[in-house]
Order: structure tokens, then C-alpha cells, then sequence
């Protein structure tokens, strides 16, 4: 009797160890995918926050100055929190030819090469830089 307890308590064999480390890799190929994917759309979401921010920003500079701030350097007096969004984004401001109005670009600091860089102007019209995804996948 006391060499069948002994043998049971000796813990697993290779192959159950194999078929355990098999399973999980199974898992991971399966879960990884999609939690990468999970936390992209979370990151262009506060790409999008940054942008419609800074357009609500830019409607009330209009309201006060009867013009839109266009130039790049002086987007601090927007007062857009971009410190909020640092790790991710950073926002850029461009003057569209003829027409008075901006371009708003949120410039990705991550892999994200499907979507790429985000951009909203001031007609409301939202685009990006990739080509990996339909456009209404990239905003939603």
C-alpha cells in the first residue's frame, strides 16, 4: 500500500505537463487578437475624444474672435487638456486652403496601422491616415 501512495504523490507526467502547456497556447493565439484589438478601438477613442475636444475648443475661439485658430503654434490658447492624452495622441492644427476653416490631426504615438492618425475639420467631416479599415470602423 505504501508504494501506491508514494507513486501518486510524484506530480505530473511530460505529457499532461505538454497537453496543459498545449491548451494555453491554444487559448493565448485565440485571446490575443482580440484583446490587442480591444485596446486599440480604446486607444482611438481617446483619439476621437482629443479631437472633438479641440473642435468644441475651436467653435468657442470662433464665437469670440469671429475666426478659427489655424496656426499650429499658438493652439495652446484653445485650452485643450493635452496632457490628458500624451502617452497616446498628440493634436495638430492645419488651416484648410480658401475656406477659412482647420483641420484637426491627432497624430498616433502607437502601432496602430490600420486607422493610423485621426483627423476631424471644421465642417465635421472626420477622416484617418491608414488604409486598413473602413472609415466608420476607425470612429465608432
Amino acid at each position: 500500500m505504501s508504494l501506491i501512495k508514494l507513486r501518486e504523490s510524484r506530480g505530473f507526467t511530460l505529457v499532461e505537463l505538454m497537453i496543459v502547456v498545449a491548451i494555453i497556447g491554444i487559448l493565448a493565439a485565440v485571446a490575443y487578437p482580440s484583446y490587442r484589438e480591444y485596446v486599440l478601438r480604446g486607444n482611438r477613442t481617446e483619439g476621437q475624444s482629443l479631437l472633438v475636444e479641440a473642435a468644441a475648443r475651436q467653435e468657442r475661439f470662433y464665437a469670440q474672435n469671429n475666426a478659427y485658430l489655424t496656426d499650429d503654434a499658438n493652439r495652446g490658447r484653445l485650452g485643450v487638456n493635452e496632457g490628458r492624452y500624451a502617452d497616446l495622441y498628440t493634436l495638430a492644427i492645419s488651416q484648410v486652403a480658401n475656406d477659412g476653416g482647420y483641420t484637426l490631426t491627432a497624430t498616433q504615438l502607437f502601432n496602430d496601422a490600420d486607422c493610423g492618425n485621426l483627423t476631424l475639420n471644421a465642417r465635421g467631416d472626420r477622416g484617418r491616415s491608414g488604409t486598413g479599415r473602413a472609415l466608420d470602423e476607425c470612429w465608432r
